[in-house]
């Protein structure tokens, strides 16, 4: 069966939670199905305030892009989830992963201990166990996973309602496929693409240095960027879907009206 498309929006606090908020209400009335919040302390206030808030501002779901899991413990974490979940009446999902560049710098300044790679996939197998334990039978909160070495994949693949492949700039697209094709392989979940790139635009609070060269990334052919042009990107992402299944797209906010034409055309399709 062919997924139909949805759109993300990671949408930070920039300047002041006013301007925020409309923020919010501009992703919506642009049509994209997700406002999506990143987990940094040191950017703006805590995702849990954040998506609730945006949830009782408009009709949208809400999520984290995503919480580190060496940031808090297993159990904390589910009944955050848990609690979105119900405050928001089912229109939260949780996206987690296994830490950030820079991971153990930002630990060290917490005074929080270091957590090798393998206790922080222990440590989202566990959360997500609690997650399910506190939903009941009743309640299921999608989660997402950003992964890429096998045993995360294999991981998300057990798991995960979605999973998004944690990309490198060198990727190639026959990488990211491959990747994504490992885990769909297993089960049959959601794909989706982080694409901090979009014409020549690149969103401040979703790339790191290495993947700030529109450039660089189009001769290389790689899945970070989509074309500026919304007919092109319509018909890339139709490609993303063919060859990898990907179909959920996660953009920064400075897309959002460069795009909706394209979620026009596609969401739900």
């Amino acid at each position: 069966m062919t997924r139909p498309f949805r759109f993300g929006v990671v949408t930070p606090v920039s300047t002041d939670v006013a301007a925020w908020r409309d923020d919010v209400r501009r992703v919506a009335d642009a049509g994209f199905d997700t406002v999506l919040v990143p987990d940094v302390p040191q950017w703006q206030p805590s995702p849990t305030a954040l998506l609730a808030t945006a949830a009782a501002l408009a009709d949208v779901r809400v999520g984290s892009w995503v919480h580190a899991t060496p940031f808090r413990p297993a159990w904390e974490l589910a009944w955050e989830a848990h609690s979105l979940t119900v405050v928001t009446e089912g229109r939260f999902e949780l996206g987690i992963g296994t830490g950030r560049p820079g991971l153990e710098d930002e630990l060290a300044s917490y005074g929080m201990p270091a957590v090798p790679a393998g206790e922080r996939l222990d440590r989202a197998r566990e959360t997500v166990a609690r997650l399910r334990e506190l939903d009941g039978p009743s309640v299921h909160t999608p989660v997402v996973m950003a992964v890429r070495g096998p045993r995360a994949r294999a991981l998300a693949a057990e798991v995960a309602d979605t999973v998004t492949i944690a990309s490198f700039a060198t990727d190639t697209r026959a990488d990211v496929v491959a990747l994504a094709r490992s885990v769909l392989d297993v089960r049959d979940v959601e794909i989706a693409l982080h694409v901090p790139v979009v014409g020549d635009e690149v969103a401040p609070f979703m790339a790191s240095a290495r993947e700030t060269d529109p450039v660089a990334l189009r001769e290389a052919d790689s899945l970070l960027v989509l074309p500026g042009d919304p007919a092109a990107a319509v018909e890339e992402l139709l490609r993303r879907r063919e060859e990898l299944g990907a179909t959920y797209a996660v953009v920064g906010l400075h897309s959002v009206d460069r795009l909706a034409p394209v979620v026009a055309e596609l969401a739900g399709r």
